[in-house]
């Protein structure tokens, strides 16, 4: 099998010696390429370039942001099909295998990898030689972008964005780092008077306003550490999109709201002051200003309107 291995080399939980260890066990079992990423993009055009010129596998060796690439460059452009998905199926795209090597991982911890980077190239190595793989479900935002875990409007995306501007100037990016951020952004940046989002489903009235609405494709959403995030504990690669959305900003409720996403269960579903939604085909968020959008823990800008697909057994893993 042809496989192309994409890394990022600034990852921040690897180090070339554990990079060339990974390389090595790799191209023991399969025809093996390596390239490295230099910039924003750099790893979605690395895939797409992967899907046409015939590889079987793509792997990455990155963070969340280098599997978002990678997924939305093996999908290609969602204008091309007319459901609003890959035109192609996973049958007829490279396989994906990603390995950890950011500060969060969502996606591969979302997978049952392990956190260590060599011992999930063991348990890759080893899903190959069994021939074992799963097809899975991803969400469209805005009809432009895929996304594998999650996305979110209103305050956890202005955190994404803070965090983001520090590490362009070289901080270090730390679950400690991510609290701050969030703490210094609830107490005295983001508006805490004037909810701007309305959430549309099909069959259902309009609801809100809310502050803040975080979109699910599985759980748990983030890790705090070692600790699970959990927004919608129900939400899978197998099912829709789940979403929690909440309408006030208070400190009491915020607080309690916290609590809950740190429990196995999370938020309680009829919780006065919250919405939670399962399952869901499709969805859309409108804002009645221009609001923070993130997609899988990247920063994407700000938008007043961001409709959101289901697409299901879009692609196949390796895990």
């Amino acid at each position: 099998m042809r496989a192309l291995l994409i890394v990022n080399p600034h990852a921040t939980s690897t180090t070339q010696l554990r990079r060339d260890v990974i390389v090595h066990a790799l191209a023991s079992a399969v025809n093996l390429e390596v390239v490295q990423t230099r910039y924003r993009g750099d790893a979605t055009a690395h895939a797409a370039a992967a899907r046409q010129g015939g590889f079987g596998l793509v792997l990455t060796l990155g963070g969340d942001g280098t599997v978002n690439e990678v997924l939305n460059g093996l999908l290609g452009d969602p204008g091309r099909a007319g459901d609003g998905g890959p035109a192609a199926g996973p049958d007829e795209l490279p396989s994906l295998a990603p390995l950890p090597g950011g500060s969060a991982n969502v996606f591969t911890r979302s997978l049952g990898l392990p956190a260590d980077p060599v011992d999930a190239a063991g348990q890759i190595l080893q899903a190959l030689a069994e021939h074992r793989h799963r097809d899975i479900g991803v969400g469209l935002a805005a009809g432009r972008r895929y996304f594998a875990f999650n996305a979110g409007m209103g305050l956890d995306a202005e955190v994404v964005r803070a965090v983001e501007g520090l590490r362009a100037r070289g901080k270090p990016v730390t679950p400690a780092l991510y609290a701050r951020m969030a703490i210094r952004q609830f107490y005295r940046m983001t508006d805490r008077g004037r909810p701007a989002l309305t959430l549309e489903r099909e069959g259902h009235p309009p609801a809100g306003p809310f502050f803040l609405g975080i979109v699910s494709n599985t759980a748990p959403w983030t890790y705090l550490g070692r600790h699970p995030v959990t927004a919608s504990p129900q939400a899978a690669f197998d099912s829709g999109l789940d979403v929690l959305a909440l309408r006030g900003l208070g400190t009491v409720a915020t607080l309690r709201t916290v609590r809950q996403l740190l429990s196995a269960a999370g938020p309680a579903a009829r919780r006065r002051g919250l919405l939670a939604v399962h399952d869901e085909p499709s969805l859309e968020f409108t804002a009645a200003r221009p609001v923070a959008f993130q997609l899988d823990g990247e920063y994407m800008g700000e938008y007043e309107r961001v409709r959101f697909v289901s697409v299901a057994k879009a692609l196949r893993v390796i895990a």
